[in-house]
């Protein structure tokens, strides 16, 4: 009974992905090359993005607009075959000694062996809240679609509207929240083989240079711009009804129970690490919000 329930709901994470569309940005309209040196390109009339690395650089790219809360979607495909020690970041982060930054790392890693997915959420400078995670599909075979949903309640990571982390605002329990801030996207390719891959023993194989990711689909329909001119976010302006909720669902949304199942699916069959059980690395005792259910 419990390996048919277990079917049934992997069977539903692949519809779930397949489900998931987004609305084609345009790379040129909504992002700057920002490094590389010609590394990266856009291509396609603004359809495709590719970031590659060899020995002497990475690349990378960052939005135009900021953001104050968002629901944010991005299809990527990774870098295939032999991808150990290099690291494709994706994240959003605002700037300053006491930036925010809301993150999704793919360390590489040897041919054959899974890729891991490393997330973290930092407020006013601090880290330290790692999840990590394995996929359920080869993440170089094709694309796929990885959201952050950004509120003021609580970050959710998803990956193909599969949840796999949610990160919830606990203020009240003395926990720093992102939530003042307004936070670029920014991806980069680069090498890390200094601890990206089994933490550093492995270092990257050149002679499989240049590396490739590429990127398709961003949407940002459901996100608030952030103005610096004016210092206002296009949901609460006051013209037309983008300010309201009812019309921004997204700033209330949280997990309903078929979601949390998932979720739950995920982090026991997926999940690698979680600082919340990390008790050897916090003596002193875990977290404040590792408490919280």
């Amino acid at each position: 009974m419990a390996s048919s329930s277990a079917s049934k709901l992997f069977i539903s994470l692949v519809v779930v992905g397949f489900l998931v569309y987004t609305s084609a940005g345009n790379f040129n309209d909504k992002f700057d090359i920002t490094w590389g040196d010609g590394r990266a390109k856009i291509l396609n009339n603004g359809e495709l993005l590719t970031l590659s690395l060899d020995k002497s650089s990475g690349s990378g790219f960052q939005s135009k607009n900021e953001y104050l809360f968002g629901k944010i979607d991005m299809q990527l495909k990774l870098v295939p075959g032999n991808s150990a020690g290099t690291v494709t970041a994706y994240y959003l982060s605002s700037k300053g000694s006491t930036w925010d930054e809301i993150d999704f790392e793919f360390l590489g890693n040897l041919s054959g062996d899974p890729y891991i997915l490393h997330t973290n959420v930092f407020s006013q400078g601090k880290g330290n809240k790692e999840q990590q995670f394995y996929l359920w599909f080869d993440p170089t075979a094709d694309f796929h679609t990885y959201s952050i949903l950004w509120n003021p309640q609580r970050i959710i990571f998803s990956v193909d509207g599969t949840p796999i982390r949610e990160f919830k605002n606990a203020e009240s329990m003395g926990v720093p929240f992102p939530k003042s801030q307004p936070m670029r996207i920014y991806s980069s390719l680069w090498n890390a083989d200094d601890w990206a891959t089994r933490g550093g023993l492995i270092k990257t194989d050149w002679s499989n240079a240049p590396f490739t990711a590429s990127y398709r689909n961003f949407n940002d329909a459901n996100a608030c711009v952030w103005s610096s001119a004016t210092s206002t976010s296009s949901c609460s302006s006051t013209s037309g009804t983008s300010g309201s909720t009812s019309n921004n669902p997204w700033l209330s949304e949280e997990l309903d129970t078929t979601r949390q199942e998932r979720l739950r699916w995920v982090q026991k069959n997926y999940m690698i690490y979680n600082y919340c059980a990390d008790s050897k690395r916090f003596p002193q005792g875990l977290p404040p919000e590792c408490t919280m259910a």
